[in-house]
């Protein structure tokens, strides 16, 4: 089965599908090995990665090459987070063709303004466009498409927007009239209960999909009970644990003035050598170099 058929296998039976976000394919390796059904191709942590602002400030190509990459390195389906689609409605359908060529099996895309704000940020600028020029996108995104399988994801900032849950429902339905195959719904709020609310009043007709990043006390079992979600992301686990590892180990480095007492603690050179392919390369040089 191809990770397009795999990703809407999910959907489509009512499993709850979950993704780790990557940045790079170091990351994914390391994400499938732990067990996730799929990677979430982050814009947050790919912006993080370069250290500039979650705001459209990386080109499409920088981010399009990454998933290239991603999806080349995993066997899992790939979720590429688009943003808000690089443009308008033309855009999309130029770019969404390119995503799936390169190896993604969903793009989500949000309804705020280009250039965009990190959703979580505090005091963040959320501007959402009008609803019908969002339609015309995921219109757009689904006709594009070459692949029937291949899932286009709406992402509804309302609740982010603070313009409340009737708001947003009335996005989610209108997104879901243009196609979309299921709706990603954001909050930010430190509890799930805006959420749970959402979940609630949200008629079923696609599935949801999930980021708890704000709310990180509602559990995989709990969202799978709720009968409505389809995916849960882990948004910026990744880039949050490599920056914290790495913070940790170059300042216990200056404390002690050499590497003596951290080397025992990171991972081997060899498990590194081996997680970038080297027993492949290996084989190859055995069977073609003469």
């Amino acid at each position: 089965m191809s990770k397009n058929k795999r990703l809407r296998a999910a959907l489509n039976d009512g499993t709850l599908f979950t993704a780790m976000a990557a940045h790079n394919p170091l990351v994914a390796k390391l994400a499938e090995q732990a067990g996730f059904g799929g990677i979430w191709g982050s814009g947050f942590e790919l912006s993080a990665s370069y250290a500039v602002p979650d705001a459209n400030i990386l080109s499409m190509s920088t981010h399009l090459e990454m998933m290239r990459a991603v999806a080349a390195t995993v066997s899992i389906p790939l979720i590429a987070d688009i943003d808000t689609g690089f443009g308008n409605a033309v855009n999309v359908s130029y770019i969404v063709p390119q995503y799936e060529a390169a190896g993604a099996s969903a793009i989500v895309m949000e309804d705020k303004t280009f250039p965009k704000d990190t959703s979580l940020r505090a005091e963040g600028r959320q501007e959402l466009v009008r609803i019908e020029e969002f339609q015309g996108k995921v219109a757009a995104a689904v006709e594009a498409r070459t692949d029937k399988d291949f899932v286009v994801v709406a992402r509804v900032e309302a609740l982010i927007a603070g313009q409340g849950q009737e708001e947003a429902i009335r996005r989610g339905q209108a997104y879901v009239e243009a196609g979309a195959d299921a709706i990603l719904i954001h909050s930010k709020q430190k509890t799930p209960d805006e959420i749970l609310s959402f979940i609630q009043a949200w008629s079923g007709k696609v599935p949801l999909v999930l980021v708890p990043t704000a709310y990180p006390q509602l559990t995989e079992a709990d969202i799978a009970a709720l009968g409505k979600v389809g995916i849960v992301i882990y948004g910026n686990h990744a880039i949050r644990a490599a920056a914290g590892a790495m913070r940790k180990v170059f300042e216990q480095i200056r404390r002690d003035g050499g590497i003596a007492n951290v080397d025992k603690e990171i991972p081997a050179v060899a498990d590194i050598i081996g997680l970038q392919g080297d027993k492949y390369m290996r084989e190859l040089e055995a069977r073609f170099l003469r």
